[in-house]
């Protein structure tokens, strides 16, 4: 986990993280920002940043695997969605959603998100 430097001067809620070139697409990053531990992902081209903290029992939740889920389609048949949005905690194999949070299986479990700005090459995070 890095350390992030000051937050950016013309907003005092952006955080800078580190380079966009640095998380290579399908890849992640966790830093610390403010005393939380946030996991920027960037997938599919866009760029997404969750709680680190696993609702389930306080695990790593963004350091498993990251992957897709089965779902069903409009004729009524199972299959391979959300290639690398779906991201499994370490411990126990909750998955959640890299894209807002949510849990796979229930609504009633969902991480933080955090909003993820690009500017000039570089990956902000916005508390």
């Amino acid at each position: 986990m890095s350390e992030s430097p000051q937050p950016d001067p013309d907003r005092a809620n952006l955080h800078h993280v580190t380079a966009a070139d640095d998380i290579a697409d399908g890849e992640r990053i966790i830093v610390e920002v403010s005393g939380r531990e946030i996991a920027v992902f960037h997938s599919n081209g866009e760029y997404y940043a969750l709680s680190n903290y696993c609702t389930h029992q306080g695990g790593p939740a963004c350091e498993g695997l990251l992957g897709g889920t089965l779902d069903v389609d409009d004729d009524d048949e199972l299959v391979w969605a959300c290639e690398d949005e779906i991201v499994a905690c370490p411990w126990h194999g909750w998955e959640f959603d890299i894209t807002d949070g949510t849990h796979t299986a229930s609504d009633e479990y969902r991480l933080p998100t955090y909003d993820v700005h690009v500017r000039d090459g570089d990956v902000y995070v916005e508390l």
